[in-house]
Formats: structure tokens, C-alpha cells, sequence
């Protein structure tokens, strides 16, 4: 029987599931990311819901295809409700906006609690993922970046317990070290860059008093991701 392939967004979450964890995917659609780690040998079980009957059904078919529907369990839910705190240790999350995933974890109390690896992707208002996270009492481990065409993704690897404050440009971009293996962060910074400069010309523009502040707030994530970027380049020579 034939394995399947994963886009490098899904690859990039994959790639982050410890072998023989206990893991779900929330909003599986087509349930790709069970199947690759079922086939893999990573997980021997896996959890995939959706919050839709049309996306499950989907990955019902997916798993059918490859002979692996005695190992997953299906759920029809709203994010986390239909699954028990004990069943995992290992969740993904992905594409769906940050917002939307905040809320997703927000409805659970207990996703803040214990050792859990959570596996977020989102596909917009990574921002406010981060704010969020990091105002409930997590922290983001690490980060990885997949280009698929010439979009850019995120997958954020995040535990409980608290960390240390993110300056404007970090809330943007995550944090850096040197050393950290991020090929295409430099990327990422230029491209992050571009639309702090955007927002904060097209609120200048405006003219409007309430404006002018989202101009004032722009510019100071635009200068923090400056320094990011020259920091970044440092590393690289």
C-alpha cells in the first residue's frame, strides 16, 4: 500500500510529534497529519476531529484509503469538548486563525495544565497567538517555519508555564537566538517588516485621530523588528 505525502506546512507539524505519544488533531479535515505518523511508525493511535461532519467524513475516507481506520478515533466536536484531558499529551492545531486557536484552548482549562505539547499553526493573527499564550501561562519552545509556494508558515511548539515577556517585534516574529536552525527567518523578519511598514503608513494616512495611534503602535513593532533583522544578519556572517 501506498504512504502518504505531506505538504511541507503539514510536514513541519509532523515532523515536531514525539514518537509514541498520545496525540490528536484538532480540525483534521482530511486527517493527513494520523495518517503520515500512523504510517510512520511515530504514534500507534491517533484522535482526529472537526468541528463539521463534511471534514470528518473526509478523514474517515483518508483513513479507509490507507487501512487505518481501526487506529483512529473520530470525533465530532468543537475543538478540545469532545476529548478527555488523560487521552493526550500531544495535540496539533492547524490551519485555522490564531484567534480562533486561542479560543479553541481557552474553552479547555485544562490544555494550560500538566506537560502538554501543543502544536499550533495559524494561518493568520500569529500575533495574537503569541499574546495570548504568553498571557495565559505558556510558553512557545520553539518555533519552524515551511514555505509552500511563496507563503510562509508558522508552527509554534508550546507547553504550560509561564516565560518571560515578548517585546513588540517578538509578539510579531517569536524569539530568536544565535545558533537556532531557522533558514528561513531572515525571510520571515523581511516579510513581517513590510507589513508593520504598510500598517503603519496606511494609519498615518488616515489622518484620524484613533489612526494616528495604531500609527504609533506600528511603528514601534516596525522599529523591534528592525533590530530583530539586524540581529538576525549579525548571526549569519
Amino acid at each position: 500500500m501506498s504512504s502518504i505525502t505531506l505538504s511541507p506546512r503539514l510536514l513541519s507539524v509532523g515532523r515536531l510529534v514525539p514518537p509514541g505519544c498520545r496525540y490528536a488533531d484538532v480540525g483534521t479535515d482530511h486527517a493527513y497529519l494520523p495518517v503520515w505518523l500512523l504510517q510512520n511508525g511515530v504514534v500507534s493511535r491517533a484522535i482526529a476531529s472537526d468541528v463539521r461532519e463534511g471534514p470528518l467524513a473526509r478523514a474517515r475516507q483518508t483513513a479507509a484509503r490507507y487501512g487505518l481506520t481501526g487506529q483512529i478515533s473520530f470525533r465530532l466536536c468543537d475543538g478540545l469538548s469532545g476529548i478527555a484531558p488523560e487521552e493526550v499529551d500531544t495535540v496539533s492545531i492547524a490551519g485555522m486563525g490564531g484567534e480562533t486557536i486561542a479560543d479553541i484552548l481557552s474553552a479547555a482549562p485544562w490544555s494550560g495544565q500538566g506537560d502538554r505539547r501543543w502544536l499550533l499553526q495559524p494561518m493568520s493573527a500569529a500575533e495574537d497567538l503569541r499574546a495570548w499564550l504568553y498571557g495565559h501561562g505558556f510558553h512557545i519552545e520553539s518555533e519552524h517555519l515551511a514555505q509552500e509556494g511563496r507563503t510562509l508558515y508558522v508552527t509554534m511548539l508550546a507547553r504550560p508555564g509561564g516565560a518571560a515577556p515578548l517585546s513588540p517585534g517578538e509578539l510579531w516574529a517569536g524569539r530568536q537566538w544565535e545558533g537556532m536552525e531557522a533558514p528561513l527567518r531572515g525571510a520571515y523578519l523581511d516579510k513581517l517588516l513590510l507589513r508593520a511598514s504598510r500598517a503603519r503608513d496606511g494609519a498615518r494616512a488616515s489622518g484620524r485621530a484613533e489612526d494616528l495611534a495604531r500609527a504609533r503602535t506600528f511603528d514601534d513593532i516596525y522599529h523591534s523588528l528592525t533590530e530583530l533583522k539586524k540581529e538576525w544578519d549579525t548571526w549569519q556572517r
